[in-house]
């Protein structure tokens, strides 16, 4: 899925349609000291061994999300293209 690298559309910052530049969304770090990780760490200490998690199905596609921040106030918004997609979204230069 290609998708141009300079959009027009609605900012809710502005309360208009502006031009936002587009980036790729990066998934953050996971927190060291969340509920799930602290529990995970508890599992495994002692004679337990390893806590294997749940297989569960893959999904066929996933959804793409962008970043565009705003030429004129510098916010930035998250937007989702397409439902569920198995090509991965390609920034045009």
């Amino acid at each position: 899925m290609k998708i141009a690298n300079e959009v027009n559309t609605f900012c809710p910052y502005c309360r208009k349609h502006t031009l936002h530049k587009v980036k790729n969304v990066s998934k953050g770090q996971q927190r060291g000291q969340s509920k799930a990780t602290r529990r995970h760490n508890r599992a495994i200490t002692g004679y337990v061994g390893s806590v294997e998690p749940k297989i569960h199905p893959k999904k066929l596609g996933k959804k793409q999300k962008v970043l565009l921040e705003c030429a004129v106030c510098k916010k930035n918004v998250e937007k989702v293209y397409g439902k569920r997609t198995r090509k991965k979204l390609e920034i045009k230069r």
